[in-house]
């Protein structure tokens, strides 16, 4: 009987000593974060296991509650949010870094891109360049979380810049990348605020908008059009920031656990993205969306000359001559090198 107490009592002090071992701090510090993707959707997914992660490893000390869906308004509404500290992170597009660093909407710019080796090119090249810029702008980059190719859809099909003029198309409010590359079609497409996009498609104000084919899904857009150009307007950046303010309240251990696992988890959020852009083109297929092909010869021709033009009206808006310069130089020494090795 003795034996077998001071046996029971040996099991109970392990297991003190085993929950205290592994006892989890309370949360210390939250993350506000909010974005426009919707729960459900790919983006949201990848956060959440962002959020499982940090947790995990901060002990409990760390993590983020998440608005997504535009419960917090849409980007430029989060971001003066974040400036009277209501909210701390956000999951923005280039619309939303035009306020934080704008020589970064370059990697947005109208036909710079024709397939993600080019992308990802940049991205490596100018990476630090473009991060020290978030930086000056108040904010930490934690991840590129690229939303993907941009492609026209509407309810008549369009092949053309001509074409284009037919089309009642949207704009989201207050992009000056969308504005240069509409006005160098001579276009005059209607400014909404994103989350104004799907009624005005509903009622008729609108008839034509862009994206890439998972957000037109995830947003609901492409129940209310017939047709998909597959011609890319542009490749859309997009990024996790923090406020600086609030990363510099973070003890160095969970400053370094949230850049590390931002990392690993956008990085996936990017991969994801293509290959579910990829397949959304297939379902889009599937729900009645005509795909339209990329056309050749003059047409192709017309849309890099806008391109260009439209690239040149962004100099000293956003980014200096200098940096279009170089990022275009990298782009053509690319095709260049890329063209020679397989021929």
């Amino acid at each position: 009987m003795e034996k077998s107490l001071k046996k029971i009592n040996f099991i109970i002090i392990a297991i003190l000593i085993a929950i205290t071992t592994i006892t989890v701090f309370p949360q210390q510090y939250t993350i506000k974060f909010a974005t426009v993707a919707p729960d459900g959707s790919t983006w949201m997914n990848v956060m959440k296991e962002f959020d499982k992660a940090i947790r995990k490893e901060s002990n409990g000390r760390l993590g983020f509650k998440m608005y997504g869906g535009m419960v917090q308004g849409d980007e430029k509404d989060v971001l003066r949010k974040i400036k009277l500290g209501q909210l701390h992170s956000a999951g923005i597009t280039g619309v939303g870094m035009t306020n934080i660093a704008s020589k970064v909407r370059i990697l947005d710019s109208p036909f710079l891109f024709r397939n993600y080796e080019e992308v990802d090119l940049v991205y490596k090249m100018f990476g630090d360049e473009f991060n020290k810029a978030i930086e000056e702008g108040g904010f930490i980059n934690l991840g590129w979380a690229e939303v993907g190719f941009v492609y026209v859809f509407t309810n008549s099909p369009v092949r053309t810049p001509e074409d284009m003029k037919k089309i009642k198309m949207w704009m989201w409010e207050g992009d000056p990348i969308a504005e240069a590359a509409f006005k160098s079609m001579n276009l005059h497409p209607i400014p909404l605020s994103i989350n104004d996009v799907l009624t005005s498609l509903q009622t008729g104000l609108i008839n034509g908008v862009y994206s890439p084919p998972l957000a037109s899904i995830a947003l609901q857009w492409f129940s209310r059009v017939k047709y998909m150009l597959k011609t890319s307007l542009a490749n859309s950046m997009g990024a996790v920031v923090i406020s600086k303010k609030k990363f510099n309240e973070l003890p160095p251990d969970l400053q370094e656990i949230l850049q590390r696992n931002g990392k690993k988890y956008l990085d996936k959020l990017t991969q994801l993205s293509r290959q579910d852009n990829e397949k959304s083109i297939e379902t889009l297929k599937k729900n009645g969306i005509t795909i339209i092909d990329s056309p050749t010869g003059q047409t192709t021709a017309a849309y890099e000359e806008i391109g260009k033009k439209a690239r040149r009206l962004l100099i000293g808006k956003l980014y200096t001559e200098d940096l279009l310069t170089r990022v275009e130089k990298v782009v053509n020494d690319y095709r260049t090198n890329n063209n020679k090795s397989s021929q």
